[in-house]
This record gives C-alpha cells, sequence and structure tokens, in this order.
C-alpha cells in the first residue's frame, strides 16, 4: 500500500502519541499512583471498559471507512484517499464521523493499559490535540479540495454529533 506524505505524517503522530501516553503515563503512574497503579481490580475493570470501547472505535473505523471508501472514490486514486465529498449516511449527521469514533482510540488505549494518568490527563488531551488537528488540517484540506460544496456542507452539517440517530449509524 502506497501513501502519501500526509498519511505517513498522521500515522506517525499517532504512534507518538501512543507510545508517549505509555510511557509518559506509566511512569507517572509509578510515582503518584503506585497503589491504584498496582491494583488487579483497577486494571481489570479498567482492561473491561477499554476493550468494550475498543470494539466499539473499531466497529466505527470499519463502517466510516468502508462508507467512505464506497461512496468517496472514483477513478483509480491512492489507498485512503478520496475525490468525491460524501454528504450521505453517518456522514449525512457530522462532518468528521470516522475522526469522532478515531478519538476514543486514546482513551481505549489508556483503559486497556491501566494507566490512571493516561486515563485522566493524557489521553483527554490527546483527543482534544485531534480536534484542533481536523480542524486546523483536516477542514483546511477538504475546502481546499471540494471548494464551495464543502463550505456550504459545513454550514449545514456540524463537525461532530452525538445524536442518537447518528451515533447508530456510526455504530450499526
Amino acid at each position: 500500500m502506497k501513501l502519501d506524505k500526509s498519511n505517513i505524517i498522521r500515522i506517525t503522530l499517532w504512534l507518538v502519541m501512543l507510545l508517549g501516553g505509555t510511557f509518559v503515563g506509566i511512569y507517572f503512574d509509578k510515582i503518584y499512583f503506585p497503589e491504584l497503579f498496582n491494583n488487579l481490580v483497577f486494571h481489570i475493570g479498567s482492561f473491561t471498559v477499554g476493550y468494550i470501547l475498543l470494539r466499539l472505535v473499531l466497529k466505527s473505523a470499519k463502517n466510516t471507512g468502508r462508507y467512505l471508501a464506497k461512496m468517496g472514490r472514483e477513478g483509480e486514486i491512492p489507498r485512503l484517499q478520496t475525490n468525491k465529498l460524501v454528504t450521505s449516511g453517518m456522514y449525512g449527521c457530522m462532518r468528521h464521523p470516522m475522526h469522532f469514533g478515531l478519538m476514543f482510540f486514546f482513551l481505549a488505549f489508556a483503559l486497556l493499559i491501566g494507566s490512571p494518568v493516561f486515563i485522566s490527563i493524557i489521553a483527554p488531551a490527546e483527543m482534544l490535540f485531534m480536534i484542533v488537528m481536523i480542524k486546523l488540517f483536516e477542514e483546511k484540506e477538504a475546502e481546499k479540495k471540494f471548494g464551495q460544496n464543502y463550505l456550504e456542507y459545513k454550514k449545514e452539517v456540524p463537525f461532530f454529533s452525538v445524536k442518537k440517530e447518528c451515533l447508530k449509524m456510526l455504530l450499526k
């Protein structure tokens, strides 16, 4: 699979955030929360919640990825790229449904590891960072790629949505 520069940067950034969050979280857990970090009951509960959340994240990524690949690609274009603006289905509910689901990957990963610092501080900070990156870069790329059509879509459809019908489409 050939990836463009933008996707390589994104994947690298994800890996840095996951690995960095893990190591920094565990380091500070050992200093500030040793009793919680060494608590088996906490880890079992955290792992269970993390596993459930991870399954939901992967399901949403699979659903949105397949839908986007089916509706947003025309002709021969590189994998992970689109050349058609998709405004139907879950993309009619929110502009970034895939990112909405994937944003929770950091929290799911932190819960699987069972790091209190990663769960409570680092994962939320990474989620916020992801929102900022979408706003600053993804939105600008879409505006450049799809022009006026995207600007009109942007006026009609929210960035994210937690409406029940939108979440149902995301997790169907």
